[in-house]
């Protein structure tokens, strides 16, 4: 009996061509009064803007945007659950400089202890969150170290979680830029670092928060980020902004003064949403118009999407071509919805900037004798 479908090995190359209508020519950011900057476009993973970006140099509270991805990994991982009661320390209560005032001994939601963080940088609620992870502040340490590692940088050192002065602790612009990129792939941390003003109860009062970066009231787009000072460090500051398809990220370290990274930072990112445009090139949510064959299954095709969205970066007024290599697998039944079944290379202007999967939108169940059968003597 001869093979009702042949398993398929495709490659399919197609391109588009198109052009931002608006030229723009960038000048560097400021540099005066400050010892390091970076901008970083989230969505390709592109560096637009660097100066001193690998310096190593005290970030003070930026410390804490490592303690904070180490939070949602273990949220992530079922380790943690926000809504999970944490009793605090005496260790944590007594922490000094930035604090919501933790009573020792009591118990907060842990979602309560990320919110203090988040929004006023607490020194208490980020030690009772170590502890809660890890037992202590020192194994805390220990896996912020780690998971630097594993994020391949390699001008970055912690020695606590909070960002305290302390010896050999440093991280650079573009460290911290790499590291906060981490932290918002997390949508939940958006609930918090929007919010202006809050407070945290205890047992006979209360703790009002101010969020210390004044950008999310005062620059358009802005949705989080990451204050930090001491005498050390001078004024520090990772930002991230968004406005339409594009999102950057900017970090500034040892500011002169609090308002000089507030307009570091805002001169990036006029600097980026300015003079530079993201074009979402695939759309996971929008099927591709290339039906891929299966071999052995009750429907003779599938219909696929990219695995995620992706996003090409150019300078406005600058042309951009962008060619597509599709390969797809040999793809037998049984395949279950969001299966891979290829993948896609992206070229702009000739030069590979990404690869992404592609995944099955059906779920295709494998033929029985009995539909075979059935087959055949319809085609009788």
């Amino acid at each position: 009996m001869k093979r009702l479908f042949k398993p398929l090995l495709l490659t399919v190359i197609t391109s588009i061509c198109f052009s931002f209508n608006i030229n723009f020519s960038t000048a560097k950011a400021e540099t005066k009064s400050v010892k390091a900057e970076y901008l970083y476009d989230f969505n390709t993973k592109t560096e637009i803007y660097a100066y001193n970006e690998n310096e190593r140099l005290p970030i003070a509270s930026m410390t804490k945007i490592m303690l904070l991805s180490l939070v949602y990994d273990n949220v992530n991982a079922g380790n943690l659950s926000l809504d999970e009661e944490v009793i605090v320390s005496e260790t944590a209560s007594g922490m000094g400089g930035s604090q919501v005032f933790l009573e020792s001994g009591r118990a907060y939601k842990a979602r309560d202890l990320v919110k203090s963080v988040i929004v006023a940088s607490a020194n208490d609620a980020s030690v009772a969150l170590a502890e809660r992870l890890y037992g202590s502040e020192e194994e805390c340490v220990n896996k912020m170290n780690e998971k630097v590692s594993k994020l391949g940088l390699e001008n970055t050192l912690f020695s606590n979680c909070t960002g305290l002065p302390k010896p050999m602790q440093y991280s650079s612009a573009k460290d911290i830029t790499m590291i906060f990129a981490n932290l918002i792939e997390n949508e939940d941390y958006f609930n918090y670092s929007k919010i202006w003003l809050d407070k945290i109860d205890h047992s006979k009062n209360s703790t009002e928060l101010a969020n210390t970066n004044k950008l999310i009231k005062h620059y358009k787009g802005c949705d989080g980020g990451k204050t930090g000072f001491t005498n050390e460090s001078g004024f520090c500051l990772t930002a991230t902004a968004k406005r339409g398809n594009m999102r950057l990220i900017s970090a500034v370290i040892g500011a002169s003064d609090s308002k000089t990274r507030f307009n570091s930072v805002s001169t990036m990112f006029n600097m980026g949403f300015n003079g530079y445009e993201n074009k979402a090139v695939l759309d996971k949510d929008i099927p591709l118009d290339i039906p891929v064959r299966v071999s052995g299954g009750k429907n003779a095709s599938i219909e696929v999407a990219p695995e995620k969205d992706f996003f090409v970066l150019s300078k406005k007024g600058e042309k951009v071509c962008v060619d597509f290599e599709y390969n797809f697998n040999s793809v037998c039944a049984p395949i279950s919805k969001g299966d891979k079944v290829g993948s896609v290379t992206v070229y702009r202007n000739g030069v590979e900037c990404g690869k992404i999967d592609l995944i099955s939108l059906e779920t295709i169940n494998k033929l029985t004798y009995f539909d075979i059968v059935f087959e055949i003597a319809n085609k009788w």
